[in-house]
């Protein structure tokens, strides 16, 4: 097995980033979703309530996330001095407010109140309990630092679909190759180049996955959600990839080798 491709995501549920390397550190992959949008009660805003974020680009320029939004142009993305409280899920964390003219476009494009916030080193959330006992911390991800998936769990997905899709409605950090379909199910330790992960917990997955990733749409017949709860529903959802956690930092890199070095039995 080996690593086929890599992507980081610089602002929660913007459009992502393939990238040839990730460098990790304490958060995760370097500079992943650092940034969030959030509305005027300082709570998180997603695809999921505005599929046509998927729409907004981001590209990285000499260390700085800059958004391409349609209609309004490009915004480099710089962290102000105003420190709030702000809501990711059931989680409180200090976000530092970002420059209001981005906000502003992305309010006009969206026809809604919207700001951009950055988590700066000094701020702390912690990886879910539940899952994980260390003190481990993430960004603004819905709960952990990774996610894993395998290629040929999609082209399974896809044999079932009418129209086949991209992997990218899933946002992964790290697509693996070379493994049987639904695999990575029973995966609990892996070993990638010279980083050791933790697959710590089976994603759930919700509307997000019906949103194309090239128009900003939600598929009118719930694709391919539909489809894999037909299949893939258990107790903690319906299940596609592996959110996982880092031993140590390092550096991931596209053809890595990828070993499982513990797997349920």
């Amino acid at each position: 097995m080996k690593v086929r491709s890599l992507y980081i995501y610089p602002v929660k549920s913007l459009a992502g980033i393939p990238v040839t390397r990730l460098e990790l550190d304490e958060f995760g992959p370097r500079g992943d979703r650092r940034w969030m949008l959030v509305d005027d009660q300082n709570r998180f805003v997603t695809q999921r309530q505005l599929p046509q974020l998927a729409n907004v680009r981001t590209s990285l320029e000499e260390g700085c996330v800059v958004v391409q939004i349609p209609e309004e142009g490009r915004y480099r993305l710089e962290p102000g001095s105003e420190t709030t409280g702000v809501t990711v899920w059931k989680d409180q964390v200090v976000g530092t407010m970002g420059a209001e003219a981005a906000g502003l476009a992305l309010s006009r494009y969206c026809g809604t109140s919207l700001r951009f916030v950055y988590m700066d080193d000094d701020s702390y959330r912690r990886v879910d309990r539940e899952w994980v006992s260390e003190p481990r911390r993430v960004g603004f991800a819905d709960g952990f630092p990774f996610l894993v998936v395998n290629q040929s769990s999609l082209e399974e997905l896809n044999s079932r679909l009418e129209l086949a899709i991209d992997m990218r409605r899933f946002r992964p950090n790290i697509v693996i190759e070379g493994a049987d379909a639904w695999e990575e199910d029973v995966w609990q330790t892996m070993r990638i180049g010279d980083v050791q992960l933790q697959l710590v917990k089976p994603c759930s997955r919700c509307v997000m996955t019906t949103v194309d990733p090239d128009t900003g749409k939600k598929d009118t017949d719930v694709q391919p959600l539909k489809t894999l709860a037909g299949y893939r529903k258990t107790p903690n959802g319906i299940i596609f990839g592996q959110n996982a956690v880092h031993d140590s930092v390092g550096t991931i890199a596209v053809g890595d080798s990828v070993t499982v070095l513990k797997q349920e039995n």
